[in-house]
């Protein structure tokens, strides 16, 4: 078959694996991941002993030859690969980024009981990176991109470095159709559903049984978006979820509560309002509203960040062409 134009001509490239690497660790149980690999490129390659030779086009020959050098480069640090990992260094490597995979997925943001949290895509790795250097810090996309969670993280960092003296985790408490007043039980009854998802990510980074003690010292506090009205918080990394639930008015009121020594981490995902129709979501607007503003940073992550089951970003990316199709038919309201 002739080479196509953007192939170019087809070369070969000769990977060697150092002696005291196992290729069991590199090429996966019974050959898992070097089939990942094969599938992900138009190069052959061949596996003999510890050489590993890639014949095709010069450009795909580079690429996949970089990928064994990260896959290698992780292995080198001590990480255990696998297909997902494989396929996110692929990934970054495609972008033509300056940073290495293996840096971003080796990046430890926190550790806790032997598990460490770390980014999983180069997006992700640019967010914490914002959150080090920046005040005011918007992580905007869909579910499933490690928003909430890695901001939880470097949250749980801060205040074990002793960079701020506590945590403040908020919600807006929004009927996503379910009305409080039907719930049973009292107020805190009805709002806690809203704030368990942050409750079950601090107790992935925080030993569980300490976490009651360090709420009751107020060092860390779970609270709804309206319990933030009238306070000045200092010396807190304060994060606020589901923002998209914010109105204009709650986004202003809520920003304005930054003190002196504090950060705030701000994340939500514009596709999933459920807002009353006519109110304007505070998350969609305030990107236009601090535009230029220095010190406040907006992150932006896709479907192809979503670190969920590999379906999940297939579903949001299935639902943004839903939407895009859906626009052009929406009548247009009112005479002006």
């Amino acid at each position: 078959m002739p080479d196509s134009p953007r192939s170019g001509p087809r070369t070969i490239t000769k990977v060697v694996v150092p002696g005291a690497r196992d290729m069991v660790s590199l090429l996966g149980h019974r050959d898992e991941l070097l089939r990942v690999i094969e599938k992900a490129f138009s190069s052959d390659i061949h596996v003999r002993g510890n050489e590993i030779t890639i014949s095709g086009p010069a450009e795909e020959n580079e690429l996949a030859s970089r990928l064994f050098e990260e896959l290698l480069a992780l292995l080198e640090r001590g990480d255990t690969l696998d297909t997902s990992k494989v396929e996110r260094s692929l990934a970054m490597l495609r972008t033509d980024s300056a940073e290495r995979p293996a840096d971003v997925l080796t990046l430890n943001v926190l550790s806790n009981r032997g598990r460490s949290i770390r980014p999983k895509t180069l997006n992700q790795k640019r967010y914490v990176d914002a959150i080090d250097t920046h005040t005011i810090v918007f992580g905007i996309g869909p579910a499933g991109t490690g928003k909430t969670y890695l901001a939880m993280a470097k949250a749980v960092q801060a205040l074990q470095a002793k960079r701020v003296n506590r945590i403040i985790l908020t919600r807006p408490a929004v009927e996503a159709g379910e009305r409080l007043g039907f719930l049973p039980g009292t107020l805190f009854d009805k709002i806690d559903p809203y704030l368990r998802p942050l409750y079950d990510a601090l107790h992935d980074m925080i030993d569980p049984e300490s976490i009651p003690r360090l709420m009751q010292a107020g060092t860390i506090e779970v609270a709804p978006l309206a319990y933030m009205r009238g306070r000045t918080l200092n010396d807190a990394f304060i994060i606020l979820d589901e923002a998209q639930n914010t109105s204009a008015e709650q986004m202003k009121m809520f920003l304005t509560r930054l003190g002196f020594g504090s950060k705030i981490v701000v994340t939500g995902d514009v596709t999933q309002v459920d807002l009353p129709s006519g109110t304007t979501s505070g998350l969609r607007v305030v990107r236009d509203i601090l535009d230029g503003v220095e010190d406040v940073h907006f992150s932006q992550l896709h479907s192809a960040d979503v670190v969920r089951h590999r379906l999940v970003s297939d579903i949001v990316d299935a639902y943004a062409r839903w939407d895009e199709e859906r626009v052009p038919a929406r009548p247009v309201r009112g005479g002006r």
